[in-house]
Order: structure tokens, then C-alpha cells, then sequence
């Protein structure tokens, strides 16, 4: 009876052990996970923030560069596309189109002294810059969220874990394949 008693304590202990490494790594999961995705969200709070700082800087410049047609309807399709993309790859493509088209804009505006001093142009310029620099801090966050996230998953015991319980790789906000070489403007 004793040693029945003896098989049972040291079983219950094994399952007990089990149990909390288990839970443990799941909740460890879930939190991790969590973390990636709220750095997606004020990646996607600052993109928004641009998206909605373009129509008015766009305004301020047609004011003064009325004949650039061309670049108003880059930069319309380009914020579209940002606002209706849904994965990582999509806002990235999506990103890069309209950092080269606002690129060509800010060039545009070079060719206009009178916008540059224009006391709007010169916030909204100062407004953009300063949602540029959030948003590549907003990027660094999610891709180092992403990281240790995508580290926990792969790594043993938790890959067992992760692999039961369907937690799949995130994928990092990576650069445009384009976004390394300044865009060609022409007049």
C-alpha cells in the first residue's frame, strides 16, 4: 500500500510538472504573440497618421504646382493601396510606392521658392518628417517583437508547443526592393 501510495505521489508530481511547463510556455506564446501585434498596430497608427497628413500637404502644393497631375494621382492610388493593405508584405509594397511618390512631390515642391516659405507647406513638411521618423521607430518595434517571437517558437521545448497549438511564424516589415535607391524624377 505503501509503495502504491508512493507511485501516485511521484506521478501526480511528474503530471503537475507537466502541467505548469505546459501552461507556462503557452501563456509565455500568447504574450509574446500579443506584444508582436500591438507593435503592428502602432505600426499601422503611425502609417495612418501619414496617410492622413498627405491629402493636406498634397492640397497645399496643387496650390502652387496646379500642372503636376501626375504625381497627385501616384500619391492617391499609392495612399489607396496603404490603406486597404492587410498583411505585412501588402503595407510594405504598399509603404515603399508611397514614400517614392511623396519623394517625387517633396522634390516638385523644390521647384516652387513661394511653397517652401509657405507657412503650411512648412508644418506639414515638419508634421510628415516627424510621422516618418514614427514610423521607422513604429517598424524597428514590430521587427523586434516579431523576432523574439518567431525566436520563442522555434525554440525546444516550445516548438512542440507552438506546433500544437498552431502559433505560425510572423513575418517581418521589411524594405521596399526599390526603397535603396533615391527616386528618378523628371520635368
Amino acid at each position: 500500500m505503501k509503495k502504491s501510495l508512493v507511485v501516485i505521489v511521484v506521478i501526480t508530481a511528474v503530471v503537475a510538472v507537466l502541467a505548469m511547463t505546459f501552461g507556462g510556455s503557452y501563456n509565455s506564446l500568447v504574450a509574446i504573440r500579443e506584444e508582436a501585434n500591438t507593435a503592428w498596430s502602432q505600426v499601422q497608427t503611425q502609417l495612418q497618421r501619414r496617410a492622413d497628413l498627405i491629402p493636406n500637404l498634397v492640397e497645399t502644393v496643387k496650390g502652387y504646382a496646379s500642372q503636376e497631375k501626375e504625381i497627385y494621382t501616384a500619391i492617391a492610388d499609392a495612399r489607396s493601396k496603404l490603406i486597404g493593405a492587410q498583411t505585412p508584405e501588402e503595407v510594405s509594397a504598399a509603404n515603399g510606392e508611397l514614400s517614392s511618390a511623396l519623394s517625387r512631390l517633396l522634390v516638385i515642391a523644390e521647384a516652387y521658392p513661394q511653397l517652401k516659405s509657405d507657412a503650411n507647406f512648412r508644418q506639414l513638411s515638419d508634421e510628415l518628417a516627424g510621422t516618418e521618423n514614427r514610423i521607422a521607430r513604429s517598424r524597428e518595434e514590430y521587427n523586434e517583437a516579431v523576432k523574439t517571437y518567431n525566436t520563442k517558437i522555434k525554440s525546444f521545448p516550445t516548438v512542440i508547443f507552438a506546433n500544437m497549438f498552431g502559433f505560425e511564424q510572423l513575418q517581418y516589415f521589411e524594405a521596399d526592393q526599390g526603397s535603396q535607391s533615391a527616386p528618378k524624377v523628371s520635368f
